[in-house]
């Protein structure tokens, strides 16, 4: 999923209301820019812009044609109550949201640089000098020195205040610790976490390093052992056999689980829960209970797998229901045997029952909860009884007790799941790749799922995020998910965001961070307001990479963020310092006339690939796929013909830098300029399918020139794959989420057949180049040096 990002070349989109995912144009901005004075609209009240600009809310923005764009007051009054602060008296509000920090003392939680942390500031009474000291995670407290000079005054209830820095000590371990305040009378602790200042990354990963791998869709894949869809068990296969191949990187959609019934969601971007994985991927056989069952249970969970190998793949489409049915029947046997031996699902401050399985803390009680009563109720809390809307009511501890089978199956299905997961980062890591398994962490969860419902009180429930209307969504984007609100989340010393990133961590070697931008602001749009009328909301931005990078460098782990679109300054400059990689797409990297940058133009510090799941695959891309199947839905914003010669002279331009560069025989890449007739393959196509494939690996060739730190491909490129996962603008037109990676002839590809298929070790040898350019040097801009081989490519 993208946000502020083209989703097609040269074609306008519409807005997805499949998945939240993006379509904005080549050069649609990403938001608000930096634009010197800010905009005042002359008809909002003063005071209540004012209080909006504390409050972290925008009042104005800069639209994707550069035109300031004014926010209606009763939008900014909306915003503002979903963000905890009531406007109805703009003057009280504003009054009582400046004396806020005076009146707490400290804050709550202080997120500073470990190696030179700045001051915390306190407020006292200007008479008293506060006494600090330091307690330290690891142990032992540290007296710190008196307070600064003050920085600021000011009076509460006719008693002047100070307000004065707290110095920390330089070097401070990593981690937590807890600052203790006297001041006169009063005592108060302020939460400090000490953070690194940029992401340090898995070692083999450092810079001048570079790397490659494969970038998949799970569910998209299957083989002889899976159950109609890829899954956990094909995970680790895929792993071993990057690792060997020299790869270093596996990236994978989002594993987010959803929710326990049917039907069972499609795309991965709007999960129950980012916290917690899915069990739909889940290989029953590979459950320590498969292994000693009795030969009657093992033939019936055998049984229930032929039906879903024959079931979930209909019509050539993945079924989710049939495999969920097939997997839930089965693993309802398999816990049976769990229970029969006598075990208990590890709980609290118990022994796992297996050496893998993590124990089961209150997180994974509150989801397990939530998935037994989903069972009972649906899968929206929002609809469930007044008395279970929170998990923290005396109804729902009840139910809880009354419902402690299906708590625990669901408990022992996530520890199963992490012990999958577990086993395939290991085949990664046993195989030699430096990351491993890299999770896509989505930008939201379902409002009526389980971290919604176990998270409400940090989350605005009653708003969603998406996008502004631009060029190509004239309407604006609502992509349903409620997001963090800053204050409360900052209370809660970002504990939810901290255990939402570590426990992707703990399953993998890296983070993808889909809509890194909303770590920024985020535009949120009140319930039923339309996505045109919202605004955007502040967040502390330092504060979260820092913790992210905190977890990062606990988990050794390389984080990337998704990027795309038009980024102030600020924001790329602030990613590169803390060393997150940023994403380079190869289809939008032009100039400001639209033609195709040199690869030694591409930014150094990204994870490069030709696509994404919401764009063209290669040979879509450049058999115009895209263009035939979005005219043929009527996603169009011009004529087909129009949009056809558009995207063709983008294609042949590309083309013609892939021959200019020497990566591909100028007479076969001849062949397919200037196009013939329609897209798409209506009466010839484009090009010869042999010429086609060496345009694909030229393709990815232009990626290894570059200076891009990680290179990925898709296997299905190399394979002649012509259908693109996901298609933003569509529901239920295209079947987004549930297409399997075919070949060139529409056959769908297994995980064995990716093993040994010689296109694909074809690409994957192309791609391991980036070590051999960077033995032989790759400058700084990505310039390669003048012995790298630029022979056109020959089979």
């Amino acid at each position: 999923m993208t946000s502020d990002c083209p989703a097609v070349p040269t074609a306008s989109a519409s807005a997805s209301s499949a998945s939240p995912a993006s379509p904005a144009g080549p050069t649609a901005p990403a938001g608000p820019q930096p634009a010197g004075t800010p905009v005042v609209d002359p008809t909002i009240d003063p005071v209540l812009a004012e209080l909006a600009a504390v409050s972290g809310v925008a009042t104005s923005y800069l639209g994707a044609d550069g035109v300031p764009v004014q926010v209606a007051p009763d939008t900014v009054r909306a915003v503002l109550r979903l963000a905890g602060v009531d406007p109805t008296d703009p003057a009280a509000a504003l009054a009582a949201a400046l004396e806020r920090p005076w009146r707490r003392r400290v804050p709550a939680c202080a997120v500073v640089v470990a190696a030179a942390p700045r001051p915390v500031v306190v407020h006292t009474p200007v008479e008293i000098i506060p006494h600090a000291e330091l307690e330290l995670g690891t142990g032992g407290r540290i007296v710190l020195d008196p307070p600064g000079a003050p920085l600021a005054e000011r009076v509460l209830d006719g008693v002047p205040w100070v307000a004065r820095p707290i110095g920390l000590p330089a070097g401070l371990p990593l981690g937590d610790h807890v600052l203790h305040i006297d001041a006169g009378t009063e005592r108060h602790r302020c939460q400090v976490v000490a953070v690194p200042a940029a992401v340090p990354g898995p070692a083999a990963l450092a810079p001048p390093a570079r790397a490659w791998g494969w970038m998949i869709q799970l569910y998209a894949l299957t083989s002889t052992s899976s159950w109609g869809m890829g899954d956990y068990g094909d995970l680790a296969t895929l792993a071993d056999w990057s690792g060997r191949a020299g790869a270093d990187v596996l990236l994978v959609n989002p594993l987010h689980a959803g929710a326990p019934t049917l039907p069972v969601a499609a795309s991965p971007y709007s999960p129950a829960s980012r916290r917690f994985v899915s069990p739909l991927y889940l290989r029953p056989e590979r459950t320590p209970e498969y292994a000693r069952a009795d030969p009657a249970t093992r033939a019936a969970v055998d049984k229930l797998a032929r039906g879903a190998r024959r079931d979930g793949r209909r019509d050539g489409l993945l079924d989710r229901d049939a495999v969920w049915r097939a997997k839930l029947a089965a693993l309802e046997l398999l816990f049976e045997v769990f229970r029969r031996g006598g075990e208990q699902v590890a709980s609290a401050g118990s022994a796992a029952s297996e050496p893998a399985a993590e124990p089961a803390g209150s997180d994974l009680i509150d989801f397990a909860t939530w998935s037994a009563l989903a069972e009972r109720y649906g899968p929206d809390w929002r609809t469930w009884p007044a008395r279970l809307a929170h998990p923290g009511a005396p109804a729902v501890a009840e139910a809880r007790a009354q419902l402690a089978d299906r708590v625990a199956f669901h408990v022992w299905l996530q520890q199963r799941c992490d012990q999958q997961l577990a086993a395939a980062q290991a085949a990664a890591r046993a195989a030699g790749m430096a990351a491993g398994i890299v999770h896509d962490l989505a930008v939201g969860v379902d409002p009526g799922g389980a971290d919604a419902w176990a998270l409400q009180d940090v989350l605005a429930v009653g708003a969603s995020v998406g996008a502004p209307p631009d060029t190509f969504n004239q309407q604006g984007q609502d992509w349903g998910l409620p997001p963090w609100r800053p204050d409360a989340l900052a209370e809660a010393g970002y504990a939810p965001l901290r255990q939402m990133v570590a426990s992707v961590l703990r399953r993998g070697g890296g983070l993808r961070v889909d809509h890194i931008l909303g770590l920024f602001r985020l535009w949120w749009i009140p319930a039923g307001a339309g996505a045109a009328h919202g605004t955007y909301v502040r967040y502390d931005a330092e504060a979260m990479l820092g913790l992210l990078a905190l977890e990062a460098a606990r988990a050794g782990a390389v984080v990337v963020g998704e990027d795309l679109g038009t980024v102030e300054a600020s924001v790329a400059t602030t990613l590169a310092r803390m060393n997150v990689l940023g994403s380079t797409v190869l289809w939008f990297e032009q100039d400001a006339e639209g033609r195709p940058l040199p690869p030694t133009a591409y930014r150094a510090a990204t994870m490069a690939s030709l696509t994404t799941h919401d764009l063209p695959t290669a040979a879509g891309y450049l058999e115009g796929e895209h263009v035939r199947t979005r005219a043929r839905l009527g996603l169009l914003g011009r004529s087909e013909e129009a949009e056809a010669a558009g995207w063709r002279a983008e294609r042949d331009a590309l083309v013609e830098l892939v021959r200019s560069e020497g990566l591909v025989d100028p007479a076969g890449a001849a062949a397919g300029l200037g196009g013939r007739g329609n897209p798409g393959g209506r009466g010839r196509p484009e090009f010869d399918p042999a010429v086609r494939q060496e345009i694909v690996f030229a393709l990815h060739r232009l990626l290894v020139r570059s200076s891009c730190r990680i290179v990925l491909g898709s296997p299905g490129d190399a394979l002649g794959d012509r259908h693109q996962p996901n298609l933003p603008g569509t529901t239920d037109a295209y079947p987004n989420w549930r297409l399997p990676v075919t070949d060139s002839a529409g056959r769908p590809v297994t995980v064995e057949r990716l093993l040994t298929d010689p296109d694909v070790r074809r690409l994957g040898e192309f791609l391991a180049q980036v070590r051999v350019a960077q033995v032989r040097g790759v400058s700084s801009t990505g310039a390669a040096s003048p012995d790298e081989d630029r022979n056109p490519i020959s089979r």
